[in-house]
């Protein structure tokens, strides 16, 4: 019997695994349409939780980060490993407990069916990769533990470029007004004169810093490192 869905902590997991997903481009989190779900061979990388809760973590993201990983260099790198470090972010929603070692399967009906919350991640509103949480009874089988040394495997990673962008504010306009705009016109933002700078990795605020020229380019002094839980807040 599958345990009640834990939809807020599957949408916190989600989140979380974004942030570490080596993808180039920036990725949102949205309920998964049925009709724009993977093809049932895609590559997934599956791995259990068991802790509190036992879930399963169903991720198939070969395509979102095919990119990265083919301009990482250096030694080869399995999709389990790869996206290893974003299925162990995403497993801190569920608290204290162990994540099993992953496999890679076809992803079959795995994003279906009873007990499973499951996510899209878009990039500007196309899915790129699919993200599942489904709820398990609590097993009496222990999973097998990773390797600490294994944690290394992140160091292959190091390569990969991810976007990173400085955001000195926001503002909202209707169509019309937007419409309307010319060169010469002037938005007031969200943010005072002086006010530090946003730092943004693939969409998610890291840190924070003040605005420099360098050789006659803009520069970002970094002012202040961003806590996962200030970004979430």
């Amino acid at each position: 019997m599958f345990a009640p869905t834990l939809a807020p902590e599957a949408r916190a997991a989600a989140e979380l695994l974004v942030s570490l997903l080596p993808s180039t481009v920036p990725l949102t989190v949205a309920p998964l349409d049925p009709a724009r779900g993977p093809g049932p061979e895609a590559a997934a990388v599956v791995s259990t939780f068991v802790g509190a809760s036992s879930v399963e973590l169903i991720l198939v993201a070969e395509t979102a980060v095919a990119e990265s990983l083919a301009g990482a260099g250096g030694t080869p790198i399995s999709l389990a490993d790869a996206l290893r470090p974003a299925l162990e972010a995403a497993a801190v929603a569920f608290g204290p407990g162990v994540l099993d070692v992953a496999e890679i399967r076809p992803v079959g009906a795995d994003l279906v069916g009873e007990g499973l919350t499951a996510f899209a991640l878009l990039a500007d509103g196309v899915p790129q990769a699919w993200f599942g949480v489904r709820n398990r009874t609590r097993e009496a089988t222990v999973p097998h533990q990773r390797d600490p040394r294994q944690r290394t495997d992140l160091r292959l990673l190091y390569d990969v470029e991810m976007t990173l962008t400085a955001e000195i504010g926001r503002t909202r306009l209707p169509v019309r007004q937007v419409l309307e705009l010319i060169p010469g016109s002037v938005l007031e933002l969200d943010r005072a004169a002086g006010s530090p700078a946003d730092i943004m990795v693939n969409g998610r605020l890291i840190a924070r810093g003040e605005v420099v020229v360098v050789d006659e380019d803009y520069g970002i002094r970094i002012t202040e490192i961003i806590s996962a839980d200030q970004a979430s807040a």
